[in-house]
């Protein structure tokens, strides 16, 4: 079998990319603002107990009379440490709404 000799060389490849950047992070609504703060406040929460034997933690809705269903545990204290940790977790989004926080200097 005879081998073709061509001068056809192979080109390079050209890869395109594109990169982008913010000046600043996306802002939370008003809505979702107002919700973190509501959510934030322990008289907000409750704990009812599910025909499972189970605890369910709820936070009312800060437009309706409803109830949103957040966790399930097994226990009223596990419950209550649920609504503990996302309150302070709601608080700690609210704290960066002012920007990034220190938490660490060094001389």
């Amino acid at each position: 079998m005879a081998t073709i000799n061509t001068n056809i060389k192979p080109k390079p490849m050209t890869l395109y990319y594109s990169t982008s950047s913010w000046s600043s992070q996306p802002q939370p609504s008003d809505k979702t603002v107002e919700y973190w703060k509501h959510a934030a406040e322990k008289k907000n929460w409750r704990i009812v107990q599910l025909p499972n034997g189970f605890y369910q933690t709820e936070c009312q809705d800060p437009n309706k009379e409803t109830w949103i269903d957040v966790t399930r545990r097994e226990t009223i204290e596990g419950a209550e440490q649920a609504i503990d940790a996302s309150i302070k977790h709601y608080e700690k989004k609210l704290g960066f709404l002012h920007g990034p926080q220190v938490v660490k200097t060094f001389e």
